[in-house]
């Protein structure tokens, strides 16, 4: 059998017969960032990127874009999250293991067709939103416990079949961690979000986006002090800030300094 993934490209130039979705426009370099998928939405009126849920209201995406924010929507491309409308639209077979510490998410075989299917058609579902980006979560499946033999190869693959399609639909593609692909996947995508390179010393794999000047923002957690999370992020031209686990409006920005 022909993998999907094999014939995406096909499918997505004939569906561009039929619609004209708009030139994905890649987030301003200097807009700033806020995630915040908890609590009540409070914007920083300085921050001009916003990321928000995939679940939010299309109303609530229009309301950020009339006060000129550029709006990312989350969508985890790697795992299948019980509480979505379309969980149980996932082939079972390719579901696998439980991602440890987050309750009702479970990795998935990237290299299964329905898998696919199933991303593709939630990528159609936020264009229709109107989300300028897509941040893709949990796209590196292939060096955790899924319950897959999930190679680098077959990680690139479906990664760069979800930002061509991601594209094509009119929304720029956001990498999400990853690292250790970068530099195989770093001309698929125009930006970059990462968790605790300053804490786990991987800041540095972020050149060749930095190079090709596509932004990376830094999400820290931990108990990491202010002072180092700004001065790492600032020595590798990234966009640092702290901010809470649950992801609330909470936040500390580092200053960006050129």
């Amino acid at each position: 059998m022909v993998a999907f993934w094999a014939v995406f490209p096909a499918l997505l130039a004939g569906a561009m017969l039929f619609s004209s979705p708009a030139t994905p426009v890649s987030p301003p370099p200097d807009a700033g960032y806020h995630i915040q998928f908890t609590g009540v939405l409070d914007v920083p009126g300085s921050v001009r990127l916003v990321e928000v849920d995939a679940d939010v209201p299309r109303a609530l995406i229009a309301r950020l874009q009339a006060r000129g924010k550029y709006v990312v929507c989350y969508m985890s491309a790697g795992s299948t999250e019980d509480w979505r409308a379309d969980a149980a639209q996932i082939p079972a077979a390719a579901v696998g293991k439980p991602l440890k510490g987050w309750p009702g998410e479970w990795w998935l075989d990237i290299r299964n067709e329905g898998v696919m299917q199933v991303m593709h058609a939630r990528i159609a579902r936020l264009a229709g939103k109107g989300c300028d980006g897509i941040e893709f979560d949990n796209v590196d499946g292939y060096s955790n416990a899924t319950g897959f033999p999930l190679r680098a190869t077959d990680q690139i693959t479906f990664n760069l079949a979800l930002a061509d399609s991601a594209r094509a639909s009119g929304m720029s593609p956001g990498l999400k961690n990853a690292v250790e692909l970068i530099p195989d996947l770093v001309a698929g995508f125009d930006w970059a979000l990462n968790e605790e390179c300053v804490t786990y010393n991987e800041c540095h794999r972020y050149r060749p986006f930095v190079a090709a000047g596509k932004p990376v923002y830094v999400l820290e957690y931990g108990d990491t002090p202010r002072a180092r999370v700004c001065r790492v992020t600032a020595r590798h031209g990234l966009q640092g800030q702290l901010k809470r686990l649950r992801l609330d409006a909470w936040s500390y920005r580092c200053p960006q300094t050129g």
